[in-house]
């Protein structure tokens, strides 16, 4: 019997390209099923709508600061003067048949992709993922967190609007406040005085090119090293450091996977569709006398708009030049927050001494210390967020903007000490429980008289399963008593 047509096409892509060998290899490989691996998918799946509607709004957007005369469907605007990255939002929005469906949706699902990012990043961190030999695996998705801080600037930059303006002229205020070369950063970037007539041109560039190529490569990159180094785990009955227990590539995670991006495409343009975001019609085109009120940048940036909000507006003089302390601190503090992150894993390995590979998860009570720091961390982004709102706090709570920047300044300082007190010490007693756990037996709630009249409560045996879930991790430090020279740590179970 003659091969056919489709066993014919095989044959020959397999005879160039090795399919048949790659796909027994890769199609079967097994993934873990476990809610938290869907973090990372929805990071993907909000890229791939951000690439779509991307494309999509190039074919209408003007990227230039010429000025034109506003003659369109939003009356309001009628007769205004203004550039022509505005006036083709404004046509996007209101005169292109689904326009602004796709610009809300475009920009809702970048505020879920950072947020994805950085939720993601927070399991791998207090799970201990980024441990040996994923540590370039976690430089990469830090890089693609960076880099999607800076691409949604760029982003909600372009129109011109006067939010994204006010926006624009913090960030030529920052980057003046840099000694020395600050006046050349800000005039090779605005093309001259604020606020120039190329940003808006070079942000597009940037926008559409040159970062989602990186962010792209990125990751490829990432995925490849997740194939590479297979999927970490929790501990659990059969699985070990060798192996990887859950469901096959094909075709059962890949219907599961094609599901969850029609899910998370539809989640997206519901909120697109019944969620306003970014209604530039309503801030009207940028002009530099002018500055919007209430000004906020997108959440992701919330923390670095708090930290100049908050600093006091030093300035100090030396040899003839004035330096802006009040900004360059905050613009130095912002990436130090950030590659914080970034170098974790190293920091982490240098002070443990832990070379070994690691392919099991950890529970985060089990590293009081690592999880203390991530739960202080998150404390002090969201301290400083809450100062990048100041005036809308103050306002809506009736209070005075200067008692809620001290307030701030203060909680930026012992907010992040109390909770990496009180964290570190729930981790520990949630330890101790566990310990009970293993050592005497679950609560049954059944009460039972001894014959010598004392009252106890019944306990029931943990299953093997359980049991094993909760032994299998190396004993923290906190709770090991160690005499002489014995400095290492023992196994549990």
């Amino acid at each position: 019997m003659s091969a056919g047509r489709g066993e014919r096409l095989a044959d020959w892509f397999d005879g160039r390209l090795g399919t048949h060998t790659l796909g027994r290899k890769y199609l079967r490989k097994v993934f873990p099923d476990h809610w938290s691996f869907l973090l990372g998918e929805i990071c993907l799946y909000s890229f791939v709508v951000l690439v779509l509607t991307g494309v999509y709004l190039t074919l209408f957007f003007h990227p230039s600061m010429n000025e034109v005369t506003y003659q369109g469907s939003y009356t309001p605007l009628n007769g205004v003067r203004m550039s022509e990255a505005y006036a083709s939002t404004l046509d996007i929005s209101f005169d292109v048949r689904g326009g602004l469906l796709i610009r809300q949706l475009h920009h809702w699902a970048a505020l879920v992709f950072v947020a994805g990012m950085l939720t993601h990043m927070m399991r791998h961190f207090f799970t201990g993922s980024f441990r040996k030999p994923r540590e370039v695996n976690w430089l990469f998705g830090w890089l693609l967190l960076f880099l999607g801080l800076f691409e949604g600037l760029f982003g909600y930059s372009l129109p011109d609007d006067l939010l994204s303006g006010t926006g624009l002229r913090f960030v030529h205020g920052a980057l003046l406040s840099v000694p020395i070369v600050g006046t050349y950063l800000a005039m090779f970037l605005f093309g001259g005085e604020f606020p120039g007539h190329d940003i808006v041109a070079r942000f597009y560039s940037l926008h559409v090119l040159l970062i989602p190529g990186i962010m792209a490569a990125l990751i490829v990159a990432h995925l490849l090293l997740v194939v590479y180094h297979k999927h970490t785990q929790f501990a659990g009955p059969g699985r070990t450091e060798r192996n990887v227990v859950g469901a096959p590539f094909m075709p059962v995670y890949l219907a599961k996977a094609g599901g969850f991006f029609f899910l998370v495409f539809g989640v997206l343009a519901l909120m697109a569709a019944v969620a306003t975001i970014n209604p530039v019609w309503s801030y009207g085109p940028y002009r530099a006398d002018q500055v919007s009120t209430g000004a906020q940048p997108d959440w992701y940036l919330g923390f670095a708009e708090g930290l100049v909000r908050i600093m006091p507006g030093w300035e100090i003089t030396l040899w003839g030049h004035t330096l802006v302390l009040g900004v360059f601190i905050p613009i130095v503090v912002f990436p130090l927050l950030l590659l914080f992150i970034g170098v974790y894993p190293f920091l982490e390995a240098r002070f443990t001494g832990d070379r070994h590979e690691h392919h099991l998860l950890d529970r985060p009570r089990n590293r009081p210390v690592r999880t203390a720091i991530g739960a202080a961390w998150i404390s002090l982004y969201l301290v400083l967020l809450a100062g990048g709102g100041n005036d809308i706090v103050a306002t809506r709570f009736h209070l005075s903007i200067n008692t809620v920047t001290w307030a701030v300044r203060i909680a930026m300082f012992v907010v992040p000490a109390v909770v990496f007190v009180v964290t570190r010490r729930i981790c520990l007693g949630l330890q101790l429980r566990d310990r009970e756990l293993v050592l005497h037996g679950r609560e049954t709630g059944v009460i039972k008289r001894l014959p010598h009249g004392e009252y106890v409560e019944v306990h029931e045996p943990l299953d093997q399963a359980r049991l094993h879930t909760l032994t299998a991790h190396e004993r923290p430090g906190e709770l090991v008593v160690r005499s002489g020279r014995d400095r290492t740590p023992g196994r549990s179970g």
